[in-house]
């Protein structure tokens, strides 16, 4: 079975040193088939745009997913992990071969946290 499937938001990560890193935010399963691209995102409706608010902008100003493009399809084709490292570290990316397990609430990493994809 595939581990990223035993993974869900809110678990706790830890790399190889046992160290806590992180919390799983988000987990894309790769794409089944990548010669049939998938649904296009929907775009928000302009009735719920609004103002931005300082917590806004403050994500907005962390937010540099600078991924050379053939990691983005690596990751998008293979499925990942996103981890938050917290407020004032950016955040991590697992590949699946990263993950040396799962337990209950934690996934457990054969990597160190520097060998994670940052963003």
């Amino acid at each position: 079975m595939n581990l990223l499937h035993q993974i869900r938001e809110g678990m706790d990560v830890y790399d190889s040193t046992g160290e806590r890193v992180g919390t799983v935010e988000y987990v894309h399963f790769g794409d089944e088939n990548p010669a049939r691209p998938g649904p296009e995102a929907a775009t928000p409706s302009p009735m719920l745009e609004r103002d931005p608010t300082l917590v806004d902008m403050v994500a907005e100003a962390f937010s540099t997913d600078d991924i050379p493009e053939e990691l983005q399809q690596r990751l998008r084709l293979h499925g990942f992990v996103k981890v938050d490292f917290g407020l004032l570290r950016s955040d991590r990316y697992i590949l699946p071969d990263q993950i040396a397990g799962v337990s209950a609430d934690k996934v457990h990493l054969n990597v160190s946290q520097d060998e994670l994809v940052s963003s």
